[in-house]
């Protein structure tokens, strides 16, 4: 299994030596400094988007639309010296980190994107199966239910994807946490 990709969006080289540097240990590191050139090498195998909101040649937020309309699935964190303002409500990113941004931080960012790209996989995985589970029970009688290998192994990775969830979960900060379930329910 290869390292997770992170494309870092910096038009300032020496940030973008600095984070490369902070990040290269553990991931994969692609560096563009144009919006243009984030545009182009975004695609499908980019884990992570840091993504700075001033380029060259337009803004981070254009960059981030391409990304939310292309259908990537990669986690965003914008890292930027613009000061958050109430315009950050409609934007598709997932963390916010205002410059400077120490290693730690960085890390931290990351870790915490991979780990709740991670945690929607399992979860999207498990209602999958808890729906095919449910129609089954009420579906089926327990003698036939019992019987089938293929339901023993729908029950057994149910319960392998709990402990998984169990324990994704434990590294996801209370925040995170929080942040993720606050609107279950209001739907």
């Amino acid at each position: 299994m290869s390292d997770p990709s992170v494309l870092v969006v910096e038009d300032e080289p020496d940030i973008a030596a600095l984070y490369a540097g902070f990040l290269e240990e553990r991931y994969d590191v692609d560096l563009a400094e144009t919006a243009a050139d984030a545009i182009d090498r975004i695609d499908g195998a980019v884990d992570v988007v840091l993504l700075d909101r001033r380029l060259p040649d337009g803004s981070g937020d254009d960059v981030l639309e391409h990304i939310r309309e292309a259908g990537y699935d990669c986690g965003v964190a914008m890292v930027t010296a613009v000061e958050p303002d109430f315009d950050i409500i409609e934007m598709g990113f997932d963390l916010y980190l205002t410059k400077p941004v120490s290693r730690s931080k960085l890390l931290a960012a990351i870790d915490t994107l991979l780990t709740r790209s991670e945690y929607d996989e399992l979860i999207q995985e498990t209602a999958a199966l808890a729906s095919k589970r449910a129609v089954l029970d009420a579906q089926k009688p327990a003698a036939q239910r019992d019987g089938n290998d293929a339901y023993a192994e729908l029950v057994e990775r149910l319960e392998d994807l709990d402990a998984d969830i169990d324990e994704l979960g434990e590294s996801l900060s209370s925040d995170d946490y929080r942040a993720m379930f606050r609107d279950i329910g209001k739907a």
